[in-house]
């Protein structure tokens, strides 16, 4: 099992390398031409795709403390550090997002006219295809992986493609003549990234709030009372993440029976658990007399 985690740990964090240097080198193409070209917006996204960079850099400080092994003070394990640090990539985007309002309110009290070219457009369309790759890659690993901070970083390039196509919107209204709509959208963007912000801390949230993670309790009742000698089960309880499920419930058993019959029926709840149900690290068998 530690072996296993290990190697996942791995795979996160060589795909989290591999996208930070994408995020950068989007980002830098975006500042670059959009201080060039005195245009906001791209610098704006140029900024938050940046921000991705740095994300990323967030999300492997977590992953290295995520895969250490459990020991006497960590008895749980640390993987939960994964989630915690996906709240540090929230607390950026939040960071990022008053920046660019405040920016934007400068910039229409001292407007200034962008250069809009064919370039423009293809800088910003090139962005957005890496952009998709990105955002399929990502979530599609950490959805393999089980990973907070891959599904979080997804969610996080997955607003730089709307954000990325509101850009491409204001390059077409200066275009038409109307530069003021360049700092209007940028204060759109910064509101998409704080909501992408929140989204992901309320995500983190749940894990660390032990918000139940099987709401069916009918599954685990199924699996339970499917078992020899168990005659009904209740008081169940889930919580951690959906790739280190924790559940402690009650079993009714016969009164008369051994104690050494009802321990060996407590280990066949947990490995049927474990087996019946993906993510399942831990179960804790309270043991009851049926009356």
């Amino acid at each position: 099992m530690r072996m296993e985690n290990q190697t996942r740990y791995n795979s996160i964090k060589r795909i989290l390398i591999v996208i930070l240097f994408l995020n950068w080198a989007v980002a830098l193409a975006k500042i670059a031409y959009g201080i060039f070209t005195r245009c906001a917006s791209i610098s704006a996204d140029g900024f938050h795709s940046f921000s991705d960079g740095t994300s990323n850099i967030i999300g492997l400080i977590g992953i290295t403390f995520a895969s250490q092994p459990k020991d006497k003070d960590h008895p749980y394990g640390h993987k939960k550090y994964e989630t915690f640090f996906s709240l540090g990539i929230a607390a950026l985007l939040f960071i990022i997002a008053v920046e660019l309002v405040e920016k934007s309110f400068e910039r229409l009290y001292t407007p200034v006219i962008p250069e809009v070219n064919l370039q423009s457009f293809l800088v910003m369309m090139l962005t957005l295809t890496v952009n998709l790759f990105v955002m399929k890659f990502e979530c599609a690993a950490g959805k393999r992986l089980k990973s907070d901070i891959l599904v979080s970083d997804s969610m996080h390039t997955k607003a730089d493609i709307f954000i990325t196509l509101s850009v491409i919107l204001a390059l077409v209204a200066i275009k038409l003549g109307y530069p003021v709509l360049d700092p209007v959208i940028t204060i759109m963007i910064a509101l998409c990234i704080a909501y992408t912000g929140v989204t992901i801390a309320r995500t983190g949230s749940k894990v660390l709030c032990d918000k139940a993670v099987i709401i069916d309790d009918k599954m685990i009742c199924d699996i339970v009372l499917a078992i020899e000698g168990v005659k009904a089960c209740h008081k169940i309880r889930t919580r951690g993440r959906e790739d280190d499920i924790h559940i402690d419930l009650h079993v009714q058993v016969s009164p008369s029976m051994r104690m050494d019959k009802a321990h060996k029926i407590s280990y066949s709840i947990e490995e049927a658990l474990k087996k019946g149900i993906p993510g399942v690290t831990d179960v804790i068998v309270h043991m009851e007399p049926k009356d």
